[in-house]
């Protein structure tokens, strides 16, 4: 299972996300679920580090791993897109396939 905690700032903005573990849909390297977090999660974490003002912090030491917060004051509206995005998208896959994603949301 992938463990998914987004944080998010009282306003709806972006603050990080972390994900952890593996969805166990298929084999390694050929997993669907795992490649769709995979897909979401560096979509917005590339759009976070082409934005101004923003300075992303990225960690994905081990397999499996995946964390990345944003500092700065950049674009408010950007930062609420991309939680919008993220809590979408994993939303969904948690609701799709309930026993291999798991998501939180702290504000």
């Amino acid at each position: 299972m992938t463990k998914v905690l987004l944080v998010s700032a009282p306003d709806g903005s972006f603050k990080s996300v972390s994900a952890k573990g593996h969805a166990g849909f298929g084999f390694k390297g050929k997993d669907i679920v795992c490649a769709a977090e995979t897909c979401l999660l560096r979509t917005a974490m590339k759009v976070l580090n082409e934005t101004e003002g923003i300075v992303l912090e990225v960690h994905s030491g081990n397999r499996g791993e995946l964390s990345f917060s944003v500092s700065g004051n950049g674009d408010r509206e950007r930062l609420k897109c991309i939680a919008d995005f993220i809590r979408q998208g994993i939303k969904d896959l948690s609701l799709e396939y309930p026993k291999l994603v798991e998501f939180r949301e702290l504000t």
